[in-house]
């Protein structure tokens, strides 16, 4: 809200205001109406944030059970969801939005390329460190999206939400089990050369990812998921060559996993978390994106019996706690 739009303006010329003159005070009303309109605002964005984040934690059912490579899925994953996206543009009449001006083009089409980017970058580190390391690696992203926030978006950042936001890392740190591998805890603690190339692939690519949300704030204009479908069609472009060379899925339940990867978690979710990022400060996003690695950890440990040791236990119920701290605010 700008605040300038209600700051009287007092002409040179005019004579000077007594004091039963003065403008009146905000009333009691005017201040509970203005408190209530700005919870309402930020309810409207956590609910599809969270939503969306709830969602995107199921992604490893769909991955696990499809059985592809890491880029085949990817491009899968971008096709149907552009085919998702396309057709929620359709029903609401918006495929005449999709059409780009000049100067939205650059930014709409550089957040595409980033997007893909950090998808490709992720993969490569998995393949030189492992998953969990990975992951928690690449959830440095929130830490990326407050400092891309106030130096780019000159937004202010209270403190609060900076510690929630590292007790929400050191949370995940744990969950993930990554301590249960050093050698403190019985673990090898000596990494190869390859691993520590992972380690900055995995950074740069969350970085990338974290570049994609600040510049989905600045193009809060465009609807709900109009980005989000150039984002499917940069990925389905520059990643065709690959199944094209590599092979297709075997014709079945492969193809039906990987759909269901599009229409829901990219199409539905994409459109879910950027109508929630255009109600939401950029800190406040920073800390509900711990939301999705903790569903994925629960999945895991549900679906797959991968069972949760002490320590991921308790990352979660840190980071659960951290996301409430922030969620209630300072109360006046």
């Amino acid at each position: 809200m700008d605040y300038a739009l209600f700051v009287p303006t007092i002409q040179p010329h005019h004579r000077a205001m007594t004091t039963h003159q003065q403008l009146p005070a905000p009333t009691t009303v005017d201040s509970g109406l203005d408190n209530f309109n700005g919870k309402r605002t930020r309810l409207s964005g956590t609910l599809p944030f969270a939503l969306g984040s709830l969602l995107l934690g199921t992604i490893g059912i769909f991955v696990q059970e499809a059985a592809a490579d890491p880029l085949t899925t990817t491009w899968f994953r971008c096709a149907f969801g552009l085919l998702g996206l396309t057709l929620w543009a359709m029903l609401r009449g918006q495929l005449g939005l999709l059409r780009l001006s000049r100067a939205t083009a650059i930014s709409v089409l550089a957040a595409g390329a980033l997007m893909v980017l950090g998808w490709v970058l992720f993969f490569a580190a998995i393949e030189r460190t492992s998953a969990g390391v990975a992951t928690v690696l690449f959830h440095v992203q929130p830490l990326w999206v407050l400092l891309l926030g106030a130096c780019y978006l000159k937004e202010p950042i209270a403190k609060r939400r900076i510690a929630s936001v590292l007790v929400a890392m050191v949370g995940l740190l744990l969950a993930t089990g990554i301590l249960e591998q050093l050698a403190p805890f019985g673990g090898d603690a000596a990494f190869p050369a390859d691993y520590w190339l992972g380690v900055v692939l995995c950074l740069v690519g969350a970085f990338s990812t974290a570049c994609v949300t600040v510049i989905a704030r600045r193009l809060r204009h465009l609807p709900a998921g109009i980005l989000a479908w150039w984002q499917c069609a940069v990925g389905s472009l520059a990643l065709l060559a690959w199944p094209l060379s590599q092979g297709w899925p075997e014709w079945g339940a492969a193809w039906a996993w990987l759909s269901g990867l599009g229409l829901l978690h990219t199409g539905l979710v994409y459109a879910l978390l950027y109508a929630g990022m255009a109600r939401l400060s950029t800190d406040r996003i920073a800390v509900l994106q711990f939301l999705y690695p903790a569903v994925a950890l629960l999945i895991d440990w549900l679906f797959y019996g991968q069972s949760l040791g002490s320590l991921q236990l308790a990352g979660i119920a840190i980071m659960v706690v951290a996301i409430g701290v922030t969620e209630r605010g300072p109360r006046r």
